[in-house]
């Protein structure tokens, strides 16, 4: 196989910290040939850094070359659709980062031009290529935990709120619950397998705002922004499926409560939890038995891109195809509904 010629479109943490990494272990299958970003010096500093050979100040500009076959999309979420779509239209592939979208509309809009052009496409959902979400799929699909029918999943800050766009409603869309809350609540989902979601009830917070701690470090975005610090500090949310099962989820940057990140499945045979990932049943002679499965960290940004490329050499659906995303952005804009309103609201 030919190695697949990667386009990425953003130069900020996520590319630096995650994707551009992620392809330095993949030099077998894929090379970066070219980075772009509205920032042009920004861009030309990580194509330095990282030994890609060209560098742009546009998206459009990068899309203009033949020779790049994948656009690798890791730009502030507002921008996720209109590059996504552009990039279909330029019959590229296309691994585009969570969410989806900023908004449902958007995230429709994009599977629909995805669908009329025939794009490969995957949403960048690196949690479900841990080695522990690897392994409890392969349980669950074998059938050793039933029906999962309750989950409760969580990604807790204390104060952690990031300085930049992810503060400003206009180009991320909302604050942790789509930022931080969806890898749990897409990841959680995934894992009861994938039931369609029907109801959610949700409330969420802003008492914190713009904060100055003492001693906390905080995310910074390469690009700062407006400024704006208009989205929430914390929500939470229940999402009840057409099957029965409920999922109980909250996601904060800045709450007073311990940080942590965990997710707890309960099944009809067995249950699990992730962080630490611990499974919990009955064994053969009735006693009940915590089962403490030994797995290997791994790059999961590699594992995402490689499976990737991987479905589009052999012309394969990816376990994270476009209609998942779509679910995964009708709960988030289910939950901010329901929380701006004070309702329970159907989907």
């Amino acid at each position: 196989m030919k190695k697949m010629r990667v386009g990425i479109v953003g130069a900020g943490n996520i590319a630096r910290s995650g994707h551009l990494p992620a392809y330095k272990e993949l030099r077998d299958i894929a090379e970066v040939t070219a980075i772009a970003d509205l920032n042009e010096e920004r861009a030309k500093e990580a194509a330095q850094l990282f030994n890609v050979p060209r560098w742009y100040g546009s998206a459009e500009a990068l899309l203009e070359h033949e020779d790049v076959q994948l656009i690798d999309v890791c730009v502030w979420n507002q921008a996720h659709a209109p590059i996504a779509i552009a990039a279909a239209r330029a019959g590229k592939a296309v691994l585009c980062e969570k969410p989806l979208a900023s908004s449902l509309e958007a995230a429709l809009e994009t599977e629909r031009v995805i669908r009329e052009t025939r794009t490969p496409f995957m949403c960048g959902m690196a949690s479900r290529f841990s080695q522990e979400v690897t392994l409890l799929k392969e349980m669950i699909d074998r059938d050793e935990m039933g029906t999962v029918y309750y989950v409760k999943t969580g990604y807790v800050r204390r104060r952690g709120t990031p300085v930049g766009w992810f503060t400003d409603l206009e180009k991320s869309g909302g604050g942790p619950v789509i930022d931080i809350g969806v890898h749990n609540i897409d990841c959680a989902w995934y894992l009861m397998g994938k039931p369609r979601p029907v109801r959610v009830s949700a409330s969420a917070y802003a008492p914190f705002g713009d904060f100055e701690v003492r001693g906390v470090s905080r995310w910074q975005a390469l690009d700062r922004g407006t400024g704006k610090v208009n989205t929430e500090d914390s929500a939470a949310a229940f999402i009840h499926f057409e099957n029965g099962a409920v999922m109980f989820a909250e996601a904060s940057w800045a709450l007073n409560a311990p940080e942590g990140r965990y997710t707890q499945l309960c099944g009809e045979k067995a249950g699990a939890t992730l962080d630490p990932f611990v499974i919990y049943r009955e064994n053969a002679s009735h006693f009940l038995v915590d089962e403490r499965p030994v797995v290997q960290p791994v790059n999961r940004f590699a594992q995402e891109i490689r499976h990737f490329i991987d479905c589009i050499c052999q012309g394969r659906e990816p376990i994270a195809p476009i209609s998942d995303g779509v679910t995964v952005q009708r709960m988030l804009d289910a939950i901010y509904r329901s929380a701006r309103s004070g309702r329970e609201v159907e989907l």
